[in-house]
């Protein structure tokens, strides 16, 4: 079946940086977008990064553009989100989705709590 299992969230302090790997099995990873989105319980979901299903493009919002970095590994099946220069603000639920390229199939993980101390 389909899975997207997110990993590397956990607690840091202001300043620091974290890894969010996302593995996908069950349908063709090479044909989705795949984004990273998060949450906190005061703001509605936000997409924060995505990268296209080659790899070739990457797009951020403004609130995490220079400090974060999306890449894939098609091969493994794997999105990554590289979180650099953190700031209490970016607790959040992190979430793993998959979007295919063409058609409206669209998956979500399960979420990995991230949170900043300042």
């Amino acid at each position: 079946q389909v899975q997207l299992v997110e990993s590397g969230g956990g607690l840091v302090q202001s300043g620091g940086s974290l890894r969010l790997s996302c593995a996908a099995s069950g349908f063709t990873f090479r044909h989705y977008v795949m984004n990273w989105y998060r949450q906190t319980p005061r703001k509605e979901r936000e997409l924060i990064a995505l990268i296209t299903s080659a790899g070739r493009s990457t797009s951020y919002a403004d609130s995490v553009k220079g400090r974060f970095t999306i890449s894939r590994d098609n091969a493994k099946n794997t999105v990554y989100l590289q979180m650099n220069s953190l700031k209490p603000e970016d607790t959040a639920v992190y979430y793993c989705n998959a979007a295919h390229e063409l058609h409206s199939d669209e998956y979500w993980g399960q979420g990995t709590q991230v949170t900043v101390s300042s």
